[in-house]
């Protein structure tokens, strides 16, 4: 058999296989690339030469960039302004907040980068709102698609043609000029969404979709019943207290009293020195009994308020709480524990300890003793979300919700957020003026993330979607052999002379056709650099100006809708999503069909023949 037969039969069973749906979808991209070693298309370098690729690499850093913007909260602030900005119950409203936003941030910093930066964020949304999160995220990516013609740095393709009419003689495109269609391109795709994608894309989640944590500390402070009565007290520079260790603090003279916890003033966490001034006391009692202790010990009401919600004082910015469940054959069963002891690290706090969801009384004992643990018992643990992170993987308790998971959601612009922004928009910056290629502003970006400790290197690995790069570095190869044994030529000159003698029209029409189609098999930048000499020498054959030929041609390349393999957002999106392959299609068409519209009637009209 020839290569080009070859090709065919591989990409032909490849589309099969991923209609078909019962193999994972990383089992057949491996399968392509090997394919094409094994029928000696490629050698094996170039079949598995797409994990090395920089687009492999950028992808991997977008997400985790993507995973540093949720864990400092910035994510969670996002959607809390979306969700503020469209209403709980409006789903129009919040699909135009978000796919306006996406396209936005397309323009600037290129379809992968907007779409892994908002796709937390969005996931996010669907579970607060008690939305399926396939129809949120496919309208996010294929806005996103939309919003790369806003911009000259929306895509490479924007590049690339830029660069083309420039060598062909007619000039390049101005950085906004691409807008001029992009608006068109933007707002139809809005309206069929809108209009449209209910019924259309599919009524189901991801797999592992993230429970809402929003509400985790009111409800936690509620169970363990310490929502109301907890005052955070800080210490004066006149305080009695000043210069006293930890055990010496006694509130038996003040009736109703219970001392929580004492904590540093820098950084919350229990504290293990003498008391001095700026320390904060949690204490639990009634308001009367608070603010006597408070005028007489010389303390402050923190903020200067005299009353404090529990969720407030115990759960913010600084410090956070987790439960966890005490299994059998722990090495804590047995142990005594009372509330506001602070445990053998030294970093949490026992706040409460519950037995078949009710509490134990374990107050602080005068003779050393406290409750015994047994297994299925519960504790409330405070403390630092460092410490949090740091103690609660070990295997003597279960960690109920992760304390990473929680903050996430429920601390908006929490630790780190303001320096994870700057990350951010350093790497835009260098993006948008092309300063560095983008695997070096993602790698830069995601080491700047990891130096900053605003995440670990363990966490950076989970962070990223690993199906995701393998499927992307697996079906590289594919657009190399494409190229390389002139199949994809063969089509392009094929079509091109089909239509070529039926005027300028007919030409933007087959062109729109064959990127379109190429473009859901190979990357669109792969298909706009064989479509685009072939374009600009029919244009000059036919005696028409090449610039609306290359425009439609960008435009063709941002239709990547009918499969999840056409683009890396779109297999970004798959997991989450709950996506199969069929899903695509549905409402990728229509929207195609738009493209067309726009492609072979509008762009005339801007970009005259």
């Amino acid at each position: 058999m020839s290569p080009l037969a070859y090709i065919a039969a591989i990409v032909a069973m490849a589309v099969v296989l991923f209609i078909w749906n019962k193999l994972p979808v990383v089992i057949v991209a491996m399968a392509t690339a090997l394919a094409l070693w094994a029928t000696q298309v490629l050698t094996i370098w170039q079949a598995l030469g797409g994990f090395g690729d920089p687009a492999v690499i950028f992808i991997a850093c977008l997400f985790i960039v993507s995973a540093g913007l949720e864990t400092t909260g910035v994510t969670a602030w996002a959607g809390q302004l979306l969700i503020r900005g469209a209403g709980g119950e409006s789903r129009t409203r919040l699909l135009l907040l978000t796919m306006g936003l996406v396209a936005v941030l397309t323009a600037l910093i290129s379809v992968n980068g907007a779409v892994a930066a908002l796709l937390p964020v969005v996931v996010v949304m669907a579970v607060r709102l008690k939305r399926k999160s396939s129809q949120l995220l496919m309208p996010l990516v294929f806005s996103a698609h939309a919003g790369s013609m806003l911009a000259l740095t929306g895509t490479p393709v924007n590049v690339l043609v830029s660069e083309a009419g420039f060598e062909a003689g007619v000039g390049e495109f101005g950085f906004f000029e691409f807008a001029l269609v992009g608006i068109p391109l933007l707002a139809g795709t809005m309206a069929i969404i809108i209009l449209f994608g209910e019924r259309l894309l599919p009524q189901r989640n991801g797999a592992k979709m993230p429970a809402d944590l929003s509400r985790h500390a009111k409800t936690l402070v509620e169970q363990y019943g310490l929502a109301d009565g907890i005052f955070q007290l800080r210490v004066r520079a006149t305080s009695p207290y000043v210069g006293l260790a930890p055990s010496d603090i006694d509130l038996s003279a003040f009736p109703g009293m219970q001392l929580v916890a004492l904590q540093e003033s820098e950084s919350a966490a229990p504290l293990r020195r003498p008391m001095k001034d700026g320390d904060h006391m949690l204490v639990r009692g009634n308001a009367e009994a608070a603010a006597s202790l408070a005028a007489q010990m010389q303390l402050a009401f923190h903020d200067e308020t005299t009353s404090s919600h529990g969720e407030e004082t115990l759960f913010n910015r600084r410090s956070g709480l987790a439960e966890v469940v005490i299994p059998p054959r722990s090495g804590l069963v047995g142990q005594n524990v009372f509330p506001g002891m602070v445990t053998d690290s030294g970093d949490l706090i026992v706040l409460a300890v519950q037995r078949a969801g009710a509490a134990i009384d374990a107050d602080k004992p005068t003779s050393g003793h406290g409750v015994a643990l047994r297994p299925g018992d519960t504790m409330l643990l405070q403390g630092t979300w460092k410490a949090l992170d740091l103690h609660l993987s070990d295997p003597d308790v279960l960690v109920v919700n992760s304390p990473e998971l929680v903050r996430r959601q429920a601390i908006p612009l929490g630790p780190g957020a303001f320096q994870a922004i700057a990350i951010l928009v350093a790497m835009v910056i260098l993006l948008a003026t092309g300063y560095v290629p983008p695997a070096v502003a993602g790698l830069l970006a995601a080491g700047a993330l990891i130096l900053s400790r605003i995440m670990t290197v363990e966490q950076s690995y989970r962070a990223i979607d690993w199906t995701t790069v393998i499927l992307v570095g697996a079906l590289m190869p594919l657009s190399i052999a494409m190229v390389e044994t002139g199949a994809a030529q063969f089509m392009a000159e094929g079509l091109v002379g089909l239509v070529g003698d039926a005027g300028p029209y007919a030409l933007l029409a087959g062109l729109f056709v064959l990127t379109a189609i190429l473009g859901q098999l190979i990357s669109n930048t792969a298909t706009a650099l064989i479509v685009i000499p072939i374009g600009v020498a029919a244009a000059t054959s036919m005696g028409i100006s090449p610039r609306p030929v290359l425009m439609s041609t960008a435009v063709a390349a941002a239709g990547a809708f009918l499969t999840p393999i056409a683009t890396p957002t779109n297999l970004m999106v798959m997991g989450p999503g709950g996506y199969a392959f069929g899903d695509y299609w549905k409402l990728g068409l229509p929207l195609l069909t738009w493209f067309f519209v726009v492609s072979v009637f509008f762009v005339p009209l801007i970009w005259r023949f």
